[in-house]
Parts: C-alpha cells; structure tokens; sequence
C-alpha cells in the first residue's frame, strides 16, 4: 500500500468531438455541449466500459484522443492487486460486454462505480443525467446508432480473465507483429511437418516390432526375428517420401544442432528438474493401483506399451495411437482412485526427464488431455497437484517440451478458451501461492523456468503481469532463500519481458531491495530489477 495515497482521475471526451454543440439545436431545439464519454485514471493506466467489456489502456491512448478535461477525484490507497480483482470481478459480471448499453448501462455508470470504490469519488451530476435529461426517447434509437461508429476502437487487444487490456498500434509495432505472426505460421508448418515425419517413423517402429514379436512367438530366435522382419519390410510397399519435405539427413543435422544449442543454454540457466523419481517403481505403484480396474483391450495395450518405455527403456515409439486416451480416461474418469492418477502423473513426471517425449506430448493436441486436467488444478486434491507440478516442471528438461508448454495457440475445452501457456500458468500460480510447502516448491521452481525461457515477447504479453503479481505476493511471505532468489530472478526476467512489470513492482511492492542482504545471489538479481523499476 502507498502511504501517500494513489490520485485517482476522471477523463471526460466528448464521442460528438463538438458536433452535439453544433447540431442540438436544430435536431432537439436547445443547446447541449457534448455527448459524453468517460474513463477512470489509476495506478498509470486508463480503465473504460465499452460494448467489448472492460478495457484499460495507456492515458489518453484511445482513438478519442487526448481528453477534453480531466478531474482530480481523490487518492485511493486500496492496493493494485485488490482493485485488480475487483476489476476482474466486474469484468465477467455487471460490466461484461453484452450488459453494455450505449446511454444508460455505459461508461460514465463504470467510471461512477469505479470512483466510490477507490476514493469515495463521483462523476459529475450532469454526465450521468445526460440520457434522461438531455434526450428525449423517441432520438435515443437514431443516436445510439450515429454514436455505435464513433466509439473508440481499432486496438490490439491482449485479453486477461475477462478484462480487455489495449495499446495503441503504431506503425512500428504492426510491422513487427506482422514479422513475429509470419515467422509464428512458418514455425508451426516446420513443426507440423517435423511431427508428420516422427509419426510415421514411430508407426513403421512399432509395425516392425509386432512383426518381430510375432515371429519370436512363432518360434524364431531374436536375431532370426529381426533378419526375418528386415526381409519382409524390404519387399513390402514403402511408403511414400514427401519431396517437400525435409531428408533425415537434414533431421539429423538439426536435431544435433538443437542439442548443441540447448546444452548451451543448460549450462548458462539449468532448469530446476526433479530426476529422484524412479520410472520402474512409479510404474509398479501405477499397475497395483489400476488392480480392479477393469480395462479394454487398448487400454491394457497402452499400460503394456508405457511398461517398455519407463521400465524396459524403449523409445517412444512403443506409446501407440490410443496412449493418450488411455491417460485421459485414468485423469478423467471419476470411478478410478485418485492414488491412480498420482502414480500416474508420477509416473509422466518421470517420462518427462527424457528427451523423445515432446513426440508424444504432440500427440495431445487433438484431445488436450493433460492440460485439460492441468487446468482444474484449483480443484484437485493436494497430492494430485504435486504430482501435476512435478510433472510440468521436469518437461523443462528438454528445448521441445518446455516449448510444448508454452504454446500461445488457443483451443477450447468445456466452453473455455485455452491455451498451453495460459494453463502452465495458472498451474505455477496455484502452486507458488499454496500453503503447503512441497507446492510452493514446485510453483517456484515453475516460475523460474518459466520466466528463464528464451522466447519472443509476445509469448508473455498474456501472462507477465500475472505471473509478476503472484511473485510479488510470494515475496511478502518471507519465503527461503532458495524460493526468494527463483523468485527474484523469474521477476528480472519479467521486467525484461514487459513495461508493466516494472510499474507493479513501484506502485504494489514490496520493494526488492528490502530482501538485500539475504545472499548474494539475491542481491545480484535485486540490482536488475532496480534498473528497471523508476
């Protein structure tokens, strides 16, 4: 909290920019000055009521313009992060798009509501009377229809729980989304393409070994087995080759060139992982806790095929096509224990620490399975969420599977519109803000891996102030070293991510340099944040 207090303010436009003045009187046979529009100012940005909900923005950065006069209403010392989610709380309620009316339910209702609860304050009497004074009902349907085209728009908007945060697009900015969307589209055909090629190997892998498997049924020894199956692949029909795509030659090359590039991020920011998990005993402790589960063929087929890949240490071409269903229905599937999903989740935490598991987490995109449960997390029990935790942080073992996790292409699941990082997110917050400390070590070890990535920005803009809102409330529980310096350090990388950051830090604290002292290590990243924040 402030001590001084936060100034709140009023900004009044005029939507007409002068017409009302000009043309009242000839249409409603008396003067009136304006048609008028208005917005609160607090904490350093401008917060308005729209027919698109609620939407803040830079001061005076809306397409009205500069505004035509601005009223100091008072100070406010409630804290951002209160007025947030009161905010937030209008946003999906009174003050959501659909309730928006242009005369009566509008902005000058929100600015008004707004103002009591930050400073007691109130728009001014002739502006919230305006419809009922100023204009007769049978002009309110033709004006509400010359005014729907003068309301603000044109922005490029990032939506946070239900509150439409805009900025205004300069030339500059479209030339580089436009760069950052071209290059996006270009990564995910390369992607596609790349997983096309993995998928078709992975199934000639394990047609091969039922072939070798049958054969070794039928009396052969291995070594025959495999010289038998080589002889019948080579004069069966091979599948066609794509020329557009890339050799595996090429693969290989860059597959090496991944590995040489991620070792060498590893050594500069090593993710925080969690290898004492053994796969065999997780898979023992997964099949004793499916005992009276009663399983279909293909679902004690994807429990055979998970047994080779954690225990025997086969590649992931053994998880077959229904694998992922088979995972859904465990997380899923109400009538199965709880202690099965934990051994479960475990036993993907586990999975998770090897290098080949971005293929099957690529799998998932038809279903959303794992991040679909992940995003219930609020509601799962205690142990579950620390099996989910553990499983999300070790994915950042490897380049491609911590970049899974941080995809920002949204898709649905129970009417709600998602995206992978959107759920990563919401998993590291329940987990750093828990009471219990196994979960505050896997939300801070979450955090920092998040934040340590190397990615474009537009990647955060969705989740850098929440993410910067959560370690600051974190901060305020005087947390271990440990859990301090992932925490500072995660909130230097923001900083560097996005604007906003560094204005929360000032206006919400508390201030990093109150933990100076605390090792060295902390004071190295208190002295990057500092430079950011003015």
């Amino acid at each position: 909290m402030v001590s001084e207090g936060v100034p709140v303010d009023l900004y009044i436009y005029d939507l007409t920019n002068g017409l009302a003045s000009v043309l009242s009187p000839t249409i409603i046979g008396r003067k009136i000055e304006g048609v008028w529009h208005t917005s609160i100012v607090v904490f350093e940005r401008e917060y308005f009521y729209g027919a698109s909900g609620i939407t803040s923005c830079a001061p005076g950065s809306t397409q009205l313009g500069a505004p035509l006069q601005v009223e100091r209403l008072g100070s406010t010392f409630v804290p951002f992060q209160v007025f947030n989610e009161y905010i937030e709380g209008l946003a999906t309620s009174t003050y959501n798009g659909s309730a928006y009316h242009l005369l009566e339910h509008n902005c000058n209702s929100f600015s008004e509501e707004v103002a009591q609860f930050l400073c007691g304050g109130h728009v001014p009497k002739h502006i919230i009377s305006q419809a009922e004074r100023d204009l007769p009902a049978p002009l309110r349907m033709a004006l509400t229809s010359m005014l729907g085209q003068l309301v603000p728009g044109g922005t490029q908007a990032v939506y946070a729980n239900g509150v439409r945060h805009s900025r205004q697009d300069s030339p500059e900015y479209l030339t580089l989304n436009n760069q950052i969307e071209e290059a996006r589209i270009v990564s995910q055909e390369l992607d596609a393409k790349r997983n096309t090629i993995a998928e078709k190997v992975a199934r000639k892998e394990r047609k091969k070994e039922k072939k070798r498997k049958k054969l070794r049924e039928q009396g052969g020894t291995g070594d025959d087995a495999d010289e038998m199956a080589e002889a019948v692949e080579a004069v069966e029909p091979r599948e066609p080759v794509s020329l557009a795509g890339p050799s595996s030659r090429d693969l290989e090359v860059e597959a090496e060139e991944r590995r040489a590039e991620e070792q060498k991020k590893r050594s500069r920011d090593p993710p925080v992982v969690y290898r004492d998990i053994d796969g065999a005993q997780e898979f023992e402790a997964f099949a004793k806790n499916l005992e009276g589960v009663e399983l279909s063929p293909e679902e004690k087929q994807s429990l055979d095929e998970l047994q080779q890949y954690l225990v025997q240490g086969e590649g992931s071409w053994v998880l077959g096509d229904d694998f992922l269903s088979f995972i859904g229905r465990i997380l899923s599937d109400p009538s199965i224990s709880s202690s099965a999903r934990i051994s479960v989740l475990r036993c993907l935490a586990a999975s998770a620490l090897r290098d080949d598991v971005s293929l099957v987490l690529h799998q998932d995109r038809r279903q959303h399975a794992l991040l679909g449960y992940a995003h219930g997390i609020d509601a799962l029990p205690l142990e579950e969420q620390h099996a989910l935790a553990l499983f999300m942080c070790n994915l950042f073992e490897n380049t491609s599977s911590s970049e899974w996790l941080l995809y920002i292409s949204e898709w649905e699941h129970r009417g709600h519109a998602l995206s992978n990082i959107r759920v990563t997110t919401k998993v590291c917050v329940q987990c750093m803000l828990s009471e219990q400390t196994e979960l505050r070590e896997c939300g801070t070890a979450l955090l920092y891996n998040i934040a340590s990535k190397e990615v474009k920005t537009v990647v955060f803009d969705e989740v850098c102030v929440e993410l910067a809102m959560a370690a600051l409330q974190l901060t305020q529980w005087a947390p271990a070293e440990e859990h301090l310096w992932r925490t500072m350090t995660a909130l230097a990388r923001l900083a560097q991510h996005s604007a906003e950051v560094p204005q929360l830090i000032a206006i919400v604290g508390p201030d990093p340099s109150a933990y100076r002292g605390t090792s060295a290590r902390v004071d190295e990243q208190i002295d990057l944040i500092m430079k950011k924040v003015k």
